[in-house]
C-alpha cells in the first residue's frame, strides 16, 4: 500500500524546500560578469557593456570578455590572467595618481533582512603591471543607488550627499590576497545586515594618503590594478555548506570558542621593539575573534596591550595602549560597533616571560584579550 503525505505535509515541506532554496540563493545577479549588451571593444565600457552591473562614479572600469580581440583574456593591456569562471571579468583600479579610483556596483535581487548574518565573498587577482598592492579592499552596502560625477576616491562626504540612503561599510584586511598576480585568491567577511542593504559597492573608499599599500618591482607608475570576479552575497548558513578551503577567512564556531572571562593571549599579534602596527600575521587570528563576536552579538571583548621592560614606565604604558588600540581598530573597521569593545594599556607590568632576553621580551610585547557578558 503506497501512502501519500496529506496535504498540510506536503504544504510544510515545500516551505521549507522553499526557504532552503531562497536562502542558499547567491543574491548578485550575473555574478561571473557573463551576460552582457554586447562583447568589449574599448576600455571603460563596463557601466554599458555587462548587465546588472552599474559603475557608481565616473570612473572607467573595464570589462574583459574572451569573445574580444582587444579586451579579451587571458591577455589584456594590463596583464594576464585566465577566466577561471566562464569567459568574462571585471578589472578595475584601487590605487592611482591623484586619487582616482574605480568601482563596481550591483543591485541584490533582494533587500537583505535586518539581523541576519550574510557572507560576502569574491576572487581578486593584482594585475602584473601594477606599481603597487594594496592591503584593504572595500565593501560599501547601499540602500538607493549611488551615481556620483566624480573620478576620485567614493568617500564617506559624497555618501551622506545623497540624502535619505542609508549605508553598511566593510573592510577586509591584513591578509595576503592583495599581491598575488598569478592565480584567483579568494576574499569573503561577514556580517550582520541593518536591512537597509539593496546595493553593493566594491573598490577601494580611502585617499592615496590613507591607503595601505606596498610597492612592487614594477615601475609603470599606473597605481594598483585588480581583476574581480565570481562575486556572492548569500546568507551565512547557506554559505557553511560550501567548500572554500583557500578563503581568506575561516568559519569554525565550535573550534573559535572562547571560555568567557579568561584572559586568552593572541598568540600571532606580536610587535617589533617600540612598534604598534598590527602585522599581517595576525590577520587570522583577528578574523577569528571577529567572527566569534559577530556570532555572539550579546558578549563584549576587553582588550589589554603589554611591553617589556624596556623604556620608562609612563612611554611604556603609552605605548601598551596604542597596541591595545591598533587590534581593537582592527575589529572595529571589520565591523564590531565601539561600544562592544574596551581597549588599554598595561605598560610592562605583567611580563610573562624573562625581560632579560630578546625571546622573552619578544613574548612580554603582546596583547590579550577577555571576551564576557557586558
Amino acid at each position: 500500500m503506497v501512502s501519500f503525505p496529506s496535504q498540510r505535509n506536503s504544504i510544510l515541506l515545500f516551505n521549507l524546500l522553499f526557504s532552503f532554496l531562497v536562502s542558499s540563493q547567491n543574491l548578485i545577479k550575473n555574478p561571473s560578469f557573463e551576460a552582457f549588451v554586447q562583447c568589449p571593444e574599448r576600455l571603460g565600457k563596463f557601466d554599458t557593456d555587462v548587465v546588472s552591473w552599474t559603475t557608481p562614479t565616473e570612473g572607467s572600469t573595464d570589462y574583459f570578455n574572451a569573445c574580444s580581440a582587444s579586451m579579451g583574456t587571458p591577455k589584456n593591456f594590463n596583464g594576464e590572467q585566465t577566466s577561471d569562471f566562464g569567459k568574462g571579468y571585471a578589472g578595475f583600479y584601487l590605487y592611482a595618481p591623484d586619487d582616482y579610483r574605480e568601482y563596481v556596483q550591483a543591485e541584490l535581487t533582494r533587500p537583505l533582512e535586518k539581523g541576519r548574518t550574510y557572507q560576502v565573498s569574491f576572487y581578486i587577482s593584482l594585475a602584473e603591471r601594477s606599481d603597487f598592492a594594496i592591503k584593504e579592499f572595500g565593501v560599501l552596502f547601499a540602500k538607493d543607488k549611488l551615481t556620483i560625477p566624480i573620478k576620485r576616491e567614493l568617500s564617506k562626504s559624497h555618501w551622506y550627499r545623497q540624502k535619505g540612503n542609508a549605508y553598511s561599510y566593510l573592510e577586509i584586511g591584513y591578509t595576503n590576497f592583495y599581491s598575488d598576480t598569478q592565480d584567483w585568491i579568494p576574499v569573503s567577511t561577514r556580517f550582520v545586515a541593518k536591512g537597509t542593504e539593496k546595493y553593493m559597492i566594491l573598490g577601494n573608499f580611502k585617499n592615496n594618503a590613507r591607503t595601505r599599500k606596498f610597492k612592487t618591482e614594477y615601475t609603470a607608475k599606473q597605481g594598483a590594478y585588480y581583476y574581480v570576479d565570481m562575486v556572492e552575497v548569500k546568507a551565512a548558513e547557506a554559505a557553511d555548506t560550501a567548500s572554500n578551503e583557500n578563503s581568506v577567512q575561516s568559519i569554525d564556531t565550535e573550534k573559535d570558542s572562547f571560555r568567557l572571562d579568561k584572559t586568552h593571549v593572541f598568540a600571532n599579534v606580536l610587535f617589533g621593539f617600540d612598534h604598534f602596527e598590527v602585522l599581517e600575521s595576525a590577520a587570522d587570528e583577528i578574523h577569528r575573534i571577529f567572527d566569534y563576536l559577530q556570532a555572539n552579538q550579546a558578549l563584549h571583548i576587553v582588550i589589554s596591550g603589554h611591553t617589556d621592560s624596556k623604556g620608562t614606565d609612563d612611554y611604556n604604558q603609552q605605548l601598551s595602549g596604542k597596541r591595545a588600540k591598533a587590534v581593537a581598530d582592527c575589529l572595529i573597521q571589520m565591523g564590531i560597533p565601539e561600544k562592544r569593545i574596551i581597549w588599554k594599556g598595561r605598560g610592562g607590568e605583567r611580563p610573562i616571560a624573562s625581560n632579560d632576553s630578546k625571546e622573552g621580551r619578544k613574548r612580554n610585547r603582546r596583547v590579550e584579550f577577555v571576551i564576557r557578558e557586558p
